[in-house]
């Protein structure tokens, strides 16, 4: 089992590219020192098409940070490490919307060989 702490910002701001250029190049070196962490996946949009009736989201920016278990995470979501990179924030390129933060273990049920 793995598990990992996903921030998902379905958010506008005036410059797209220039927000995910400040997570990417000033924030994830400021999360990589967290303790215990093992990645950093950003996902971002494309376009596609889906030939059935869905909801389509509407995120900017959903960031998956990977542990290896749920007592790796506390330590970093504790840590004085986590508490650096959240002052930075602040300094995020301006936004309206919504931060939201979940934890989910995850359990691979299918691989391709």
């Amino acid at each position: 089992m793995s598990v990992s702490y996903f921030v998902r910002y379905d958010i506008t701001t005036k410059d797209t590219a220039e927000f995910l250029r400040y997570f990417r190049d000033v924030h994830v070196p400021l999360v990589t020192r967290w303790p215990g962490l093992k990645g950093v996946v950003l996902h971002t949009p494309i376009e596609w098409n889906d030939p059935y009736a869905i909801t389509r989201g509407n995120s900017v920016l959903l960031v998956q940070f990977e542990f290896d278990s749920a007592a790796a995470l506390s330590r970093a979501l504790f840590s004085p490490e986590r508490a650096k990179a959240r002052l930075d924030f602040q300094n995020f390129p301006a936004f309206a919307g919504t931060v939201t933060h979940q934890a989910l273990a995850g359990e691979e049920v299918w691989k391709r060989p």
